[in-house]
C-alpha cells in the first residue's frame, strides 16, 4: 500500500532523486567508455560527486523506510542541500576532463538510454512505494 505523502517531503523529491542519479550515471558511465588515462582523471572531483550521488542513494532508500524509522525533516535538508550541489559537481568533472567533447557527445547517448530503473543501482532492499 502506497505511503501517504508527508509534508515534511517535496512531492518531487523521489523524481528528482532519480533524475540526479541517472545524470550522474550517464557521466560516469562516458567517462569509462572514453578510456580516459587514470592520471589524466579530476580525481577530487569524481569523489565529491561519488558523495553526492551516494547521499542521493541513501534517500532513496530512505524514502522506503517506515516513517518512524528516520528524521526525514533531516533527510530532506540534507537531501535538498545534495542535490543542489549536484550540477555544479557534474560541470567541474566535465570542466576538468581532458577529452571533453569526446565526453559529453558519450554523456549525452548514454543518458537517453539508461533505464530508469538504473536510478536504484546499489540501493538494497529497493522496494520503492511509487511504481
Amino acid at each position: 500500500m502506497p505511503r501517504r505523502p508527508s509534508p515534511t517531503i517535496p512531492s518531487d523529491l523521489r523524481l528528482r532523486l532519480e533524475r540526479a542519479r541517472l545524470d550522474t550515471l550517464a557521466l560516469l558511465r562516458a567517462i569509462d567508455q572514453a578510456f580516459l588515462p587514470l592520471d589524466n582523471l579530476p580525481q577530487a572531483e569524481i569523489q565529491r560527486l561519488y558523495e553526492l550521488d551516494a547521499d542521493c542513494a541513501e534517500a532513496l532508500w530512505a524514502l522506503d523506510q517506515p516513517p518512524r524509522s528516520i528524521d526525514f525533516k533531516a533527510m530532506v535538508r540534507d537531501t535538498l542541500a545534495s542535490l543542489n550541489c549536484l550540477p555544479a559537481a557534474r560541470d567541474a568533472v566535465r570542466t576538468a576532463l581532458p577529452s571533453r567533447p569526446r565526453v559529453l557527445t558519450i554523456e549525452l547517448s548514454i543518458r537517453t538510454s539508461l533505464d530508469p530503473r538504473e536510478a536504484y543501482n546499489d540501493i538494497p532492499t529497493h522496494y520503492p512505494q511509487s511504481r
